[in-house]
């Protein structure tokens, strides 16, 4: 008998990603937002852009039996905190079915303590069926501020998201925007994607969003995420990570697990070309003044 595939669409598939994490988030007792793609609120993102993954928040208390939860139901560690992104907040897994999802530990540019954070988000959430399931979402005045947050995290992607969330919310939303701002402790990476980030200079963390907003160089970015390590022993970690292989990232490049002589030639590569984005860098902002 002859095997017959079907192609799914990839709409279709993230909303039954979305379905099948909050299937097994019920099961285990594990609290999850989900934020971003089908779990938007359509006033502030239209249904047809659906990214390409699924994202979830957990509550940072229930995130060991999440990650034990979704491994033992066939979701593989595509990427880990330390090499996903300059922040470090969420891991990749990847299922032969669902694709690939993302589980945030906390939100990128709120500076609340994780556990306060998720609470907050937590008491004011909603719901939304997503393929028969009911999908906790953030409320829209947070969702408003996440997209904000990701713009400026996204190098000035979706900038049709900044329109939708700020430039186009009333003066009664702006402010309740800037009343969670206040709350989550949100005001750096805010000011990034609203254009206000030179305002922040004294921060910790403004090396770190000036990076990321901007297309900083990766020796930027690195001295930015030490400056805007919360304590020196996480600064520590960063310096000493810092020269080596992200493995992940050059699987992804190639599209299959790097040799080990790949890997050695990515390392000794690496400095070099800290160097030629160093020298492209300083040349842009020569060229500025």
């Amino acid at each position: 008998m002859s095997e017959s595939r079907v192609s799914v669409p990839l709409p279709v598939r993230l909303r039954f990603g979305h379905a099948a994490v909050q299937h097994l988030a019920d099961s285990i007792r594990v609290d999850l937002l989900h934020i971003k793609g089908a779990a938007v609120d359509p006033s502030l993102r239209p249904p047809e852009m659906h990214g390409t993954d699924v994202d979830v928040l957990v509550r940072p208390a229930h995130f060991v039996a999440l990650d034990r939860g979704m491994r033992a139901h066939g979701w593989r560690l595509h990427t880990t905190f330390f090499s996903g992104s300059p922040f470090g907040h969420a891991q990749t897994y990847l299922h032969d079915v669902w694709g690939y999802i993302d589980v945030h530990r906390f939100f990128p540019g709120v500076r609340l303590a994780p556990d306060a954070a998720f609470e907050r988000l937590w008491v004011d959430r909603g719901s939304v069926e997503i393929a028969g399931i009911g999908c906790p979402v953030p409320s829209t005045v947070a969702q408003s501020l996440l997209l904000i947050l990701n713009v400026a995290r996204a190098r000035g992607a979706n900038p049709s998201d900044l329109d939708a969330a700020w430039h186009q919310a009333s003066a009664e939303r702006r402010q309740e925007i800037e009343t969670l701002v206040a709350e989550l402790d949100a005001h750096v990476g805010f000011a990034a994607a609203v254009g206000d980030l030179d305002e922040y200079r004294g921060e910790r963390d403004y090396r770190l969003w000036k990076a990321v907003s901007t297309g900083g160089t990766r020796s930027e970015e690195w001295w930015g995420r030490v400056r805007a390590a919360p304590t020196l022993s996480e600064a520590v970690g960063i310096v000493v990570r810092a020269p080596l292989v992200n493995v992940d990232h050059l699987e992804y490049r190639l599209g299959r697990p790097p040799t080990r002589g790949e890997v050695v030639v990515e390392f000794v590569a690496r400095p070099a070309r800290a160097v030629g984005e160093a020298w492209r860098g300083a040349r842009r902002r020569g060229a500025a003044r």
